[in-house]
């Protein structure tokens, strides 16, 4: 079973939590529920691509690797027919996804830059998953001019959420013999509260107040968990608490 499902517990979260924030400023579609399959499933496909390309017994991977990418292909050709210009957004995916390979290849997935690339490809899936619910059957990807202010604010939210959760959960489990990665995480935090507060602004601040909360949430998680020594999975729990306080406060600045 190991070779259908990736071992990282915790990126399930980083992958659900750009659609949860997508999909709260986006109208209700069918497909974003296809959107979802083909973006969940496009991890364990991912997984068993790069073992596929570096394990020492390949083989294992190989029916896990048709499984996923029949179910992917099922979903994209639906959302190509919907949306062919996500054609585009697939190719750009790609890309990225070189970049995770080629981590892969040096046995260096842990490293920070495959963490950053890892977390542009889910922040980008936040105004992804609006286009995909408001766009056209066009070749044409929706311009930047088009995209709401709010779907730009919750991208940002995410991509901070996420890496403040990677720099924490690092800095205390594969990191914590090492005193900058504590650091790092802390002043990140700390920094993520200003930043909440210009968020809000843009928003709109009447509403855009309540984006600032979970961020206080999260600077304290960063300043008090470290000083005690919890199970990863106590960890991931706490981090999962954290995205569901960001969803909450996104809806409520919505009403």
């Amino acid at each position: 079973m190991s070779a259908y499902l990736p071992p990282q517990h915790g990126a399930w979260a980083f992958l659900g939590l750009p659609l949860v924030l997508g999909a709260v400023v986006a109208p209700a579609t069918p497909l974003l529920a296809v959107l979802a399959v083909a973006w969940v499933a496009a991890y364990p496909l991912s997984y068993a691509a790069l073992g596929l390309a570096r394990a020492r017994r390949p083989q294992r991977f190989r029916r896990p690797f048709a499984v996923w990418l029949g179910l992917v292909l099922s979903a994209g050709v639906v959302l190509l027919v919907a949306r062919p210009w996500l054609v585009w957004i697939g190719l750009g995916y790609l890309l990225f996804f070189a970049v995770n390979l080629h981590y892969a290849r040096r046995n260096d997935d842990r490293a920070l830059g495959n963490d950053g690339v890892f977390i542009l490809e889910c922040a980008a899936m936040v105004a992804v998953t609006w286009a995909v619910a408001t766009g056209d059957d066009s070749w044409s990807v929706p311009t930047l001019t088009a995209v709401p202010a709010q779907v730009w604010v919750l991208t940002v939210i995410c991509a901070l959420v996420l890496t403040g959760s990677t720099l924490h959960v690092k800095s205390l489990i594969r990191e914590r013999r090492d005193a900058r990665y504590g650091l790092g995480s802390r002043a990140f935090a700390l920094a993520c509260v200003p930043a909440s507060v210009a968020l809000a602004v843009w928003w709109g601040w009447s509403d855009g107040a309540w984006l600032i909360a979970p961020f206080l949430a999260l600077a304290v998680r960063a300043f008090i968990i470290g000083r005690y020594s919890m199970r990863p999975g106590v960890i991931g729990i706490i981090e999962l608490g954290g995205f569901v306080m960001v969803v909450v406060s996104a809806v409520l600045a919505v009403q």
